[in-house]
C-alpha cells in the first residue's frame, strides 16, 4: 500500500509542496527553520521510490538470467530430442534389415529341412503318447528312469539330433518288451498301515503286480504300490502260482490292469453287510442264532424221545420211565381196575396232557422270534430312512454318498430280518410236526389201551353165566 501511494500519489504531493511553499512566499518568512512534515514525507518517498525501482531492476535481471536458462534447457531438450530421433531411425533400419534377414534365413531353414519337418511333429507326437502311456504304466515301478528325455522332446522346438532319436527308438523298444515279460523285482511297497516296506514284487506285464500277500495296487500319481487293504477270493491262488515250477500254471488276472480288481474290492463283502446293518442288524441276527439254536436243540432232544419211543413200542409189555409212552402205559398200569370208561379215559388223558409241555417245550419261543425278526427289519429300515433325510437335511442331495449309510442300514436290517425269519418259520414247523408225530402216537396208545381195556371187559361180561 505504502508503495502505491509513494508511485501514484507523487505528482500530487509535489503539487501540494509548491503550492505551500508559494503561499509561505506571499505571506512571511519565518524567522528560523523547522522540520516540514512534507518534506519528511517526501524523503520517505523518494527512499521507497529508489528501493522499488532497485527491487524492479533485481526483478527484471533474474527474469532474464531464467529466461536464459530456459533457452538454454529447451535447446538440450531440442538437441536430446534430435539425437533420439537419429537412434530411432537407426534402430527401424536395423529393424527392418533383421527382418529381412530373418525371412530369408527362414526360406533357407525351409528349403534345408525339406520333408524333416514331418518327421520332428511325429517325433513331438510319439514323445508325447510315449509319456502318457508311461505315466500310467505299471512297468514304471520296476524301470522309473528313460534312455530318452521324452518332456524335452515332446516340448522341443527344433530339431531332435541323431542321439535322441535313438534313445527314443530304444524307450519304445524297451516298453514293447517288458508289456510281455514277467518279471520279479525289489520295490518299495506301502503297506496297509501307511508305512513303506522294501518286499519282493512279482510283475505280469502291464496288468498285476503281486507278492506273498496278495495283489498289490498301483497308484499313477505316486508311481508307487499299495498293499491292498482287502484281497478277494482268488488271491488264495497267488502263492501256489509264485511257489510253482511247472510251465504253467493257474492264475487269475485282471485284464483291464486293475480296474476290475478295484471294483470287487469296492464291494462290501459279508461281514461289511453286516456291520452296514448297525445295532438293529446286530440284534436281528442275535435272535435268529438263539432261535436256530432252541430249535437245533429241540430237534435233537425230540429225535432222542423218538427214539425211545419206538424202543417202547417194540417192548410193549414193560413200561420204561425214560419216554413219554412208557409212563402213559405205566400210569395206565397203576390204576384200580375195574374203573368206569369216563374215569379211565380223563385219566389217560391226564397222563397224556402230563406229557405235552416237555414235548412242545421251545416252540413258542421259536415262534416268537420268527414274528419278531421282521418286525425288527421294518424298524431297521424306519431308521435307516430317519438317517437319510437327516443327512439330506444336512447337506443336500449334491452327494449320494452321503445318504448311502442310512440307505444302507435301511436295506441290510430289512434282509436281516427276512434272512432270520424264514429259516425260524422251517425250523418252527419241523419242530412242530416232530413234536405233534409224537403227541399222536401217545394219543393213540392211550385210545388203543382204553379200547383193550373196554375190550377186556366186554370179554369177561360175556364170559360170564347168565344165572350169575
Amino acid at each position: 500500500m505504502m508503495r502505491l501511494l509513494s508511485s501514484a500519489a507523487l505528482p500530487v504531493l509535489f503539487g501540494i509542496t509548491f503550492s505551500a511553499s508559494v503561499l509561505a512566499e506571499g505571506t512571511a518568512a519565518p524567522a528560523t527553520p523547522a522540520a516540514d512534515p512534507l518534506a519528511k514525507l517526501l524523503n520517505q518517498i523518494g527512499t521507497y521510490s529508489r528501493e522499488e525501482a532497485a527491487q524492479n531492476k533485481a526483478r527484471e535481471a533474474r527474469f532474464l538470467s531464467d529466461l536464459n536458462t530456459q533457452k538454454r534447457m529447451l535447446s538440450d531438450a531440442r538437441a536430446a530430442l534430435k539425437r533420439e530421433q537419429q537412434l530411432a531411425d537407426s534402430l527401424k533400419d536395423r529393424f527392418d534389415n533383421n527382418e529381412q534377414a530373418l525371412t530369408e534365413r527362414e526360406e533357407e531353414l525351409r528349403l534345408r529341412v525339406g520333408n524333416l519337418g514331418e518327421m520332428f511333429g511325429v517325433v513331438r507326437q510319439v514323445a508325447n503318447d510315449l509319456n502318457t502311456v508311461l505315466a500310467d504304466s505299471l512297468t514304471s515301478v520296476e524301470i522309473p528312469e528313460r534312455k530318452a528325455d521324452l518332456n524335452k522332446l515332446a516340448e522341443a522346438k527344433e530339431l531332435p539330433n541323431i542321439a535322441e532319436l535313438e534313445a527314443l527308438w530304444f524307450s519304445l523298444q524297451q516298453e514293447m518288451t517288458i508289456n510281455g515279460a514277467v518279471s520279479s523285482f525289489e520295490s518299495v511297497v506301502i503297506g496297509a498301515d501307511g508305512k513303506p516296506q522294501t518286499r519282493n514284487v512279482t510283475r505280469l506285464g502291464v496288468f498285476n503286480a503281486v507278492d506273498d500277500s496278495g495283489y498289490l495296487a498301483y497308484d499313477a500319481e505316486l508311481k508307487q504300490l499299495q498293499m491292498l487293504g482287502r484281497q478277494p477270493g482268488a488271491a488264495d491262488m497267488i502263492p501256489d502260482w509264485l511257489n510253482s515250477n511247472a510251465a504253467v500254471a493257474p492264475f487269475a488276472l485282471d485284464p483291464s490292469r486293475g480296474a476290475l480288481l478295484n471294483l470287487s474290492l469296492e464291494s462290501p463283502d459279508l461281514l461289511e453287510r453286516v456291520q452296514q446293518g448297525a445295532l438293529v442288524g446286530y440284534i436281528i441276527i442275535g435272535l435268529g442264532l438263539i432261535g436256530l439254536a432252541l430249535a437245533g436243540w429241540r430237534l435233537l432232544v425230540l429225535g432222542s424221545i423218538g427214539r425211545k419211543v419206538r424202543q417202547q413200542l417194540d417192548n410193549i409189555d414193560t413200561a420204561s420211565g425214560d419216554n413219554p409212552l412208557g409212563r402213559v402205559l405205566a400210569s395206565y398200569r397203576d390204576l384200580p381196575q375195574p374203573l368206569d370208561v369216563d374215569v379211565l379215559e380223563a385219566k389217560m388223558d391226564e397222563a397224556v396232557l402230563r406229557e405235552l409241555p416237555a414235548l412242545e417245550r421251545g416252540q413258542t419261543i421259536i415262534k416268537l422270534f420268527a414274528g419278531i425278526a421282521p418286525l425288527l427289519g421294518l424298524l431297521g429300515t424306519v431308521t435307516g430312512m430317519i438317517a437319510t433325510f437327516q443327512a439330506i437335511t444336512n447337506f443336500g442331495t449334491g452327494d449320494p454318498k452321503l445318504m448311502a449309510s442310512g440307505i444302507s442300514q435301511a436295506l441290510i436290517t430289512t434282509v436281516l430280518g427276512l434272512l432270520a425269519a424264514i429259516p425260524l418259520l422251517l425250523a418252527h414247523n419241523w419242530v412242530a410236526s416232530r413234536s405233534k408225530a409224537l403227541i399222536q402216537l401217545l394219543d393213540e396208545q392211550s385210545a388203543g389201551l382204553i379200547a383193550q381195556a373196554l375190550e377186556s371187559r366186554a370179554n369177561s361180561a360175556n364170559k360170564t353165566p347168565k344165572g350169575n
